[in-house]
């Protein structure tokens, strides 16, 4: 059975476990070396969840993990929603398009 510690980027727990087999101890290099808390949820989901295990299994998760910014620059704006807003009524000079 397939069991999953990461849902965004299909991380399992077999996984985790063979990275610290590897020698990999602390939250950052295993999230490195798996790639879990990297997906679309920034760790939100998996990242309490994975910081227990590896504490469990001996690892060392006190330092948080080093997050990074979504791959392409959005304004809040846009992820606000507020470019939808703003093109439906039609004022002119406040399109975001690049």
């Amino acid at each position: 059975m397939k069991t999953l510690v990461c849902r965004c980027e299909d991380v399992t727990l077999h996984e985790l476990d063979a990275a610290m087999a590897r020698g990999y101890s602390d939250i950052e290099s295993i999230k490195r070396y798996t790639g879990f808390g990297t997906g679309w949820c920034q760790g939100k989901w998996c990242l309490a969840l994975c910081a227990r295990l590896i504490t469990e299994r001996g690892g060392q998760a006190e330092h948080p993990i080093t997050p990074r910014p979504p791959y392409h620059p959005l304004s809040l704006a846009t992820l606000a929603g507020l470019d939808d807003l703003v093109s439906s009524s039609g004022s002119p000079g406040t399109s975001h398009e690049p």
